[in-house]
């Protein structure tokens, strides 16, 4: 877990910018002096003698115990997030999926009350519908643009609101300055899930988020190697996150920590090329006959760009489209692409096109998959790093 900062390093790094703290905060050197942090691949740590263990064990000194509860190159990675998001404190998992049940198991009680942006990623969704009402945690949905009605809809048990913005995976944008006062406001515990734009496009405290999570399997990896997650936010939260997750066990590896972290010193330099290529592809898209529709938040057609231009630096990798035709023309073009990849995931160097309705919100009924917008003819593509030309030739003869 990655604690608040002495007053001296703060000062340090906020003088910095974005992409010099991505690459030049890193562990301190080891006795060998290399340029580059080590893996520290080790599941224990040993102890001097016998009051050493006793005292590290009591949490009277800070230092690693055992890597499930904190090792260096989880503190490494956490800390770089921190940085990033502007955080006080925070804890890495082994999913995101870990860090969104993890965050929220370890912040409710049995009879409080979720309040969730209605458009969410389908296993967040699944957790809502399926295995929250077995410890009588209820939810309720609010629509992305009816913010009045979400206020209308807090009870006296709620505790949260959680969103994702741009949403998964309509790249709906919601008004997270807005949210953040009316969590204030009625004193509720703000999460935003902020995978799909990542800290170099967006930092969602800045809006008013008391916590925001990342899936480190998407742009923070960046080329679909490790799965990872990570909660960042205020440090009394974030305790009690780390103390559930210290002994549930969803922390992240080592390895994997090791590479996120090396991942992010390029973050910056790619995400550029992201939203470059993603931007080119939209407009492209949006004069093509073949398409009844196109949503990107740097799109000028987009419903809230405006509000997308005020919160984030450029639109993100991911563009949501509908083929014409439904879902036989979009079956007829999924099986007709050639160079870009038919996966479930996003944010990788490797283009990726995917079905929304058939892969990652198939769990949800199809009334369901209507009220946030997901038709069987949608299309979510995570533009990746090729040549925005081979992007779009490989779209383009897929639609004809």
């Amino acid at each position: 877990m990655k604690k608040p900062e002495t007053t001296n390093h703060k000062q340090e790094t906020e003088n910095r910018r974005f992409e010099t703290n991505a690459i030049r905060n890193q562990l301190e050197r080891t006795q060998y002096l290399e340029h580059s942090s080590p893996m520290f691949l080790t599941s224990s740590y040993v102890f001097e003698d016998a009051e050493d263990m006793r005292a590290s064990f009591a949490e009277e000194k800070e230092r690693n115990v055992y890597s499930r509860y904190s090792n260096p190159n989880t503190s490494e990675f956490v800390e770089k997030v921190c940085e990033m998001e502007g955080a006080e404190a925070g804890f890495a998992f082994a999913s995101g999926m870990a860090a969104v049940f993890s965050t929220f198991a370890a912040l409710l009680n049995s009879g409080d009350h979720i309040l969730s942006a209605r458009s969410v990623f389908g296993s967040t969704h699944s957790l809502y519908t399926n295995f929250f009402p077995k410890w009588n945690i209820e939810t309720s949905f609010f629509e992305v643009d009816d913010l009045e009605g979400l206020e209308a809809t807090i009870q006296p048990n709620t505790k949260i609101i959680y969103a994702e913005s741009p949403t998964n995976p309509g790249v709906d944008v919601l008004d997270l300055e807005a949210l953040g006062s009316i969590a204030k406001k009625h004193n509720l515990i703000f999460i935003v899930d902020n995978c799909f734009a990542s800290p170099y496009l967006q930092q969602p405290i800045k809006f008013g988020a008391d916590l925001v999570i990342h899936s480190g399997t998407k742009l923070m990896d960046g080329q679909g190697r490790v799965l990872a997650g990570v909660t960042v936010g205020k440090a009394d939260m974030i305790e009690k996150i780390y103390r559930f997750s210290r002994i549930t066990g969803p922390a992240l590896s080592p390895f994997n920590a090791w590479v996120l972290s090396k991942s992010l010193e390029t973050l910056a330099v790619r995400i550029d090329r992201h939203c470059e290529n993603a931007l080119k592809l939209a407009e492209f898209l949006e004069n093509h006959p073949k398409v009844n529709w196109v949503k990107y938040p740097f799109l000028k057609s987009h419903p809230k760009y405006e509000l997308a231009k005020k919160q984030m630096k450029a639109g993100g990798c991911v563009v949501a489209f509908e083929v014409n035709g439904g879902l036989q023309a979009g079956r007829k073009f999924f099986d007709s692409i050639k160079l870009l990849s038919l996966s479930a995931n996003l944010g990788d160097s490797r283009s990726i096109v995917t079905h929304p309705a058939s892969t990652t919100h198939s769990k949800l009924s199809e009334e369901e998959r209507k009220k946030v917008g997901i038709t069987d003819g949608m299309v979510r593509v995570s533009v990746g790093l090729e040549h925005i030309n081979d992007i779009i030739a490989d779209i383009s003869q897929a639609l004809e």
